[in-house]
């Protein structure tokens, strides 16, 4: 058995190529949404956030053999509850993570180390603001930014009920609330920041699977600098970004 934490298209892609392969396998997913696009593709998946203890348990429970982390780039939490909970069951642990944007050096994208850091940078820049880092880290940036002066705060992400209601408790006003699921075209994305009169984005640095490309051409085309928030540091020891390589390591290992 190989428990795959997923939630992601490619994280599904994945634990399919793994079950076609011919081994068992559970999938992990957060919300109901990514639950049913798992269940949809003929995946069996359990939905739920689990600390490290749950997953432990889970492995032994599930006789799991390998754990294979497929989160999210910056789902950090995750991958660190992973890691300990194949230590804790001494399984091995296998990261899989889409690769890296080759934008380091592209003029106009600044980079920033994290969340805070992205929040300060946009304090000095001041302007049309659009935040497209999702709603978990909202917080960071209405504390540092709403209220400035000169500033206007949009955020983009996605169109859920607790969403909606985290922007309303931040302060932000509907009118800079964009409710909607992608990924966006690069054309959807030139449409948005024409409207809004953008001068600065800020993303994370989730990879081309991620959309980040089509974010980052159309706002550079229209001379929109890019703050790009770098992923987290962590120790995940090996790291590939193909499925074959995956496969070789679940197969060499069990």
């Amino acid at each position: 058995m190989i428990l795959v934490l997923a939630g992601t298209s490619d994280a599904r892609e994945l634990a399919l190529h793994i079950q076609s392969a011919g081994h068992a396998l559970l999938t992990t997913v957060v919300t109901e949404s990514a639950a049913g696009s798992m269940q949809e593709a003929g995946l069996p998946v359990q939905v739920g956030r689990l600390t490290a203890e749950q997953l432990a348990f889970l492995a032994r429970d599930r006789g799991v053999q390998a754990i294979v982390d497929a989160t999210h780039p910056f789902a950090e939490e995750a991958s660190r509850n992973a890691i300990a909970a194949a230590q804790e069951v001494a399984v091995p642990y296998i990261r899989f993570e889409r690769e890296h944007l080759a934008y380091q050096h592209r003029p106009g994208i600044i980079w920033a180390d994290d969340y805070k850091h992205a929040a300060e940078i946009a304090a000095d820049k001041r302007g049309v603001i659009m935040l497209t880092t999702g709603s978990k880290t909202l917080q960071i940036f209405t504390e540092r930014l709403l209220g400035l002066p000169d500033t206007t705060v949009v955020a983009r992400m996605l169109p859920r009920l607790d969403n909606m209601e985290k922007c309303e408790q931040l302060g932000l006003e509907q009118k800079n609330i964009i409710a909607m699921q992608g990924p966006f075209s690069k054309e959807l994305n030139l449409a948005l920041y024409r409207h809004y009169n953008v001068s600065l984005m800020i993303t994370k640095e989730s990879g081309k699977i991620g959309a980040v490309d089509e974010k980052l051409e159309s706002a550079l085309e229209l001379g929109i600098e890019c703050i790009v928030i770098g992923r987290p540091s962590i120790a995940y020891g090996t790291v590939h970004s193909d499925f074959a390589n995956v496969l070789q390591d679940i197969q060499s290992l069990l």
